[in-house]
């Protein structure tokens, strides 16, 4: 319903067709270029409503830039109820809040709006505030006029300040129908749920464990490590990976605070900041784990071979495997989709094999169930694949590879010893080209970020080829380097001038391969000397990009996890909660956030683990009062809220007066969804409701004789209609 209509539902016919004209109306608008009338009593805010205080920030220039505040605060002083309305150049200052303070004492104010910038940002700092004065801290109401009017309207001063007047005006008028409220507090359980078992998720868990809190780590691969396992090296300064992770692999694994559920998938959550209930499937291995003692006499006799993925294909596993020696833990697991035994019923080698008897093929599935107070979401990333039928020819060329697969040849425990070989033929390469961004920064293919490590993988695996093999001629094919960490471009400077790296400016345009020789020929424009060449390599290395990993999606629906863009999860605010979600008591890290390295996933970790050890530290967490409230007399038990929050909160049951719903206090994040969709009117959001709103809009129309009952029935009449 547009102003025009809803203007006219009140009566106030003389303003509709001025409404009808303009999508942008102010009050003296709508009053015919009058200002509004108050009586006496109005204008001195000694109405019959609450004593309200407004206190307009500068934000340095950010809103006094734009905004005349003095302006602003002098149609403050008149609004109804208004008894203190005071500027201040910087109002969430320990200066600006002591103002505050001593005003809310002075004048016995019993309101307060804050006209500043997001509530996002300071709602919490102001509501510490003005609690310090005795007052209720969920009496205030905050008008954004820095987001909202001055960053946006920074061209049209006049018209900003008007806009600012009126939002002002709104704020006082619902500030007048604010309600004290109580947050309540509910325990914590004094656990947590780590979801990954890669290098952010060890380190989270190891964190918490080391804090005193019981922690249950869940991986869906037989083994923890994550990505950082599969590789050779880290930049910049070439440390052995496994070196480094497996010491934490180990201690995770015997910490005693610690339970390790690897193998295993979670599959349900319910639940609210610290009482979370967790369901999780631990797939069946077919080898029962305390009697496995790691020795591998099964895999031995084991008759059939496949692809190992640990190794991207290039390498050999049994039908009964770890993913590679340092596995954690180190038992084995049966490949059902491949052992002999489960097609055929006929091989049984591996349990003749067997000293412990630890085999067993009629194993099945287990659900635990488990109750956290926090969960941390360390899902991290899989790395882009190639199109078929691409440029790039990664389908159709052997001798075209990703940088994975590359980390796994020069592995000294990969498939080939650390010897760098072509696919094709099995011989060592002499020209090697590395083509950076595939799979990133890629509009056509819908993604623009940067997966931020590829330039510095490139780069050490280049330097690690020329350890190897000194002849080897490499060239980096390349759009911008961006060697932006601590130590990386030191690396850069290295690999070019003492390895002699050659760095090509411009994307490969055409690959194609010698029927004869395997080698492949790359065409491209080298935008440095402005001309289209033409080279030929003996290996194309792809630097592929990170991207959100499949177990990740299907976990960020468990949790109903918002994501960006870019498919990772959404932080709750980029700059000041990046660790956290929308959802309270679940965490992020690492790559399951968004591309980075091995040192910022461990940061991160460290900052989740802080974080959800802050919550279970407290033994008790407060509820936000801000929640929706159903109405039983009114509510019919459809279920359409429970459907669409986002949430979770909204439950339906059965009483004794019929089906109803009813809100979880702890799931429910305020946001009107429901209120919003309920066919009943049954529900309405805490400082959100019918008549608060109806008293901004009529606000917002100037104000002349229409009371917040006669707008909150005129909306209910109009929409009837």
């Amino acid at each position: 319903m547009d102003l025009a209509t809803f203007a006219g539902s009140l009566g106030l016919d003389a303003i509709t067709p001025a409404l009808a004209g303009s999508d942008n109306v102010n009050s003296s608008e709508l009053l015919g270029g009058n200002e509004v009338k108050r009586t006496p009593t109005e204008a001195n805010g000694n109405s019959s409503g609450p004593r309200i205080g407004v206190f307009i920030c500068h934000c340095g220039s950010n809103i006094a830039g734009t905004v005349d505040t003095s302006k602003v605060r002098e149609a403050a002083e008149k609004l109804p109820g208004v008894v203190a309305a005071k500027e201040n150049k910087y109002t969430c200052s320990d200066l600006g809040q002591d103002e505050i303070i001593a005003a809310i004492k002075e004048n016995k104010v019993e309101r307060v709006v804050v006209a500043a910038c997001s509530p996002r940002m300071h709602e919490p700092t102001f509501r510490s505030c003005i609690q310090e004065a005795g007052l209720n801290p969920y009496l205030l109401q905050m008008v954004n006029l820095r987001e909202q009017c001055s960053w946006v309207h920074s061209r049209e001063k006049d018209k900003a300040t008007e806009k600012a007047i009126d939002l002002v005006r709104m704020g006082v008028a619902k500030a007048a129908k604010l309600v004290p409220l109580e947050a309540r507090e509910v325990p914590v359980e004094q656990s947590s749920l780590v979801i990954g078992g890669g290098v952010a998720g060890i380190q989270a868990a190891l964190d918490l464990a080391q804090m005193g809190f019981k922690v249950y780590l869940v991986e869906s691969e037989p083994s923890i490590g994550g990505r950082m396992a599969q590789l050779d090296k880290t930049f910049p300064t070439g440390d052995c990976a496994i070196c480094i992770l497996a010491p934490k692999m180990v201690e995770l694994a015997r910490h005693p605070n610690i339970t390790l559920l690897s193998y295993s998938e979670v599959e349900e959550v319910t639940g609210f900041i610290g009482s979370y209930e967790v369901k999780v499937r631990r797939k069946a291995r077919y080898v029962v784990e305390k009697k496995c003692v790691g020795c591998g006499v099964c895999a031995d006799s084991c008759p059939v071979k496949v692809d190992n993925e640990f190794d991207m294909g290039f390498g050999k596993r049994k039908a009964i495997y770890v993913p590679f020696p340092q596995a954690v833990p180190l038992k084995y697991t049966i490949d059902k989709d491949n052992c002999i035994h489960f097609k055929t019923g006929k091989c049984k080698a591996c349990v003749k094999a067997c000293a412990n008897e630890a085999i067993d093929h009629e194993m099945e599935d287990e659900i635990v169930e488990l109750k956290v107070g926090t969960i941390i979401c360390a899902t991290g990333f899989d790395t882009y694949v190639p199109m078929k039928r691409g440029v790039y020819k990664y389908w159709e060329y052997q001798n075209v590879i990703t940088g994975l697969e590359l980390e796994r040849l020069l592995n000294a425990s990969g498939p080939t010893g650390g010897h760098l070989i072509r696919p094709s033929d099995e011989k060592t390469p002499k020209r090697v080209a590395f083509i950076q961004c595939v799979g990133s920064r890629n509009k056509k293919i819908g993604v623009n970020y940067c997966s931020r490590v590829c330039c510095m993988y490139s780069m050490k695996n280049a330097q690690i080829i020329k350890e190897h093999e000194p002849d080897t001629e490499i060239a980096v094919y390349y759009n911008d380097i961006r060697a932006f960490g601590k130590g990386f471009e030191e690396l850069y400077h290295r690999v070019r001038e003492e390895y002699g790296i050659e760095f090509i400016r411009g994307r490969p345009a055409k690959l194609s391969e010698d029927p004869e020789t395997n080698s492949i020929t790359i065409r491209a424009e080298e935008t440095l000397l402005n001309k289209i060449t033409e080279r030929q390599f003996d290996l194309i290395v792809l630097a592929t990009g990170l991207q959100p990993s499949e177990g990740g999606k299907r976990i960020g629906k468990i949790l109903s996890l918002s994501l960006s863009p870019d498919g990772f999860f959404m932080e709750a605010h980029p700059k000041l909660r990046p660790v956290d979600t929308a959802i309270d008591g679940i965490y992020l890290a690492g790559c399951a956030q968004g591309p980075k390295d091995i040192p910022d996933s461990v940061a991160q970790a460290k900052a989740a683990a802080a974080s959800a050890a802050s919550i279970m530290a407290g033994k008790n967490v407060k509820i936000e009062p801000l929640t929706a409230l159903i109405d039983e007399s009114l509510c019919v038990g459809c279920g359409l809220c429970e459907e669409m929050c986002p949430y979770g909160a909204p439950e339906v049951f059965e009483s004794d007066k019929g089906t109803k719903a009813k809100i979880v206090e702890a799931l429910c994040h305020g946001c009107g969804t429901c209120a919003a969709a309920c066919p009943q009117k049954a529900i309405t959001a805490n400082q959100f409701t019918d008549e608060q709103i109806a008293s901004e809009i009529v606000s917002a129309l100037g104000g002349i004789g229409v009371t917040a009952e006669k707008a909150k029935k005129a909306a209910k009449k109009a929409e009837e209609a």
